[in-house]
């Protein structure tokens, strides 16, 4: 992973349920907002993003750089949390990076699971592999889903992109590969993010690895603003930097619309 980021930073993801947003300086947190109001991200965003700067006393001229949540997630959610960075960005002329909101989410889950404070760093682990394992339901039996790695490998990585997945098979197949993966080192797999739909799969995804000898554990967590900005400064240090005009959500999943839109093109639906 690249160097900490040292300069100011502002990270807000309207991706889910609870806008999250905070101001960080290196591994500092200054200040960190969560609002649970997900039909209202657009009335709530910019109200947050000058509630954090006078919190901190921090003014636009004193902010080094944006970060963007940029899903995958909620269709509208997400649009707002994006265009309210590109914004702010080109109005503001700062430096803009987008986070993938899920990789937010198992950054976060993993440094709580494994009891590591807001400004520790992950550490690589010669003694087991964690894989991290973030959803968001899609509705229809599927999760919006990733999975990362941290351990012997690397301290931090990506394993599978994020996609749209069927819940009940992503855990049977991930299950498989962790018990190939398992005979090679100890393995702990993280089920992170929104589990309160998808119980049954997650309960047969922890007897599935019970079965083959990895410790599967199940830690619902929302998305911390901290961990989103973290990540940002991490793609910032690399030199990783989006184009405030051109910057769009990682969409992963046509609407309904679209859906039925192409459907009907194709003469899979009529009227």
């Amino acid at each position: 992973m690249a160097e900490p980021y040292n300069g100011t930073i502002i990270a807000l993801d309207t991706s889910t349920a609870a806008m999250a947003a905070a101001i960080i300086r290196g591994d500092e947190v200054l200040a960190e907002v969560e609002s649970l109001a997900e039909r209202n991200h657009s009335v709530h965003v910019m109200t947050n993003v000058k509630a954090l700067l006078q919190e901190t006393g921090i003014s636009k001229d004193e902010l080094d750089a944006i970060v963007a949540g940029n899903g995958p997630g909620s269709y509208t959610g997400m649009r707002i949390a994006v265009t309210a960075a590109k914004t702010l960005a080109w109005a503001w002329e700062k430096p803009l990076t987008g986070v993938s909101s899920l990789e937010a989410i198992a950054y976060g889950a993993l440094h709580v699971g494994l009891g590591l404070g807001a400004g520790d760093r992950l550490t690589a682990s010669a003694d087991e592999t964690h894989w991290v394992l973030p959803i968001m339901d899609a509705r229809r039996g599927q999760v919006y889903s990733a999975c990362f790695a941290s351990g012997r490998e690397a301290v931090w990585s990506r394993r599978l992109p994020d996609g749209v997945r069927i819940m009940k098979d992503w855990a049977e197949e991930i299950a498989k590969e962790a018990s190939e993966t398992v005979q090679e080192s100890p393995l702990v797999l993280w089920l992170t993010g929104d589990l309160s739909l998808h119980g049954e799969s997650a309960l047969k995804l922890q007897e599935l690895g019970r079965e083959a000898g990895v410790d599967v554990r199940l830690l619902p967590h929302v998305l911390q603003g901290r961990y989103l900005a973290r990540l940002g400064g991490q793609r910032l240090a690399a030199g990783l930097i989006e184009n405030a005009h051109t910057f769009t959500p990682n969409y992963t999943q046509l609407t309904e619309a679209e859906v039925k839109l192409k459907a009907k093109q194709t003469g899979e639906i009529q009227g």
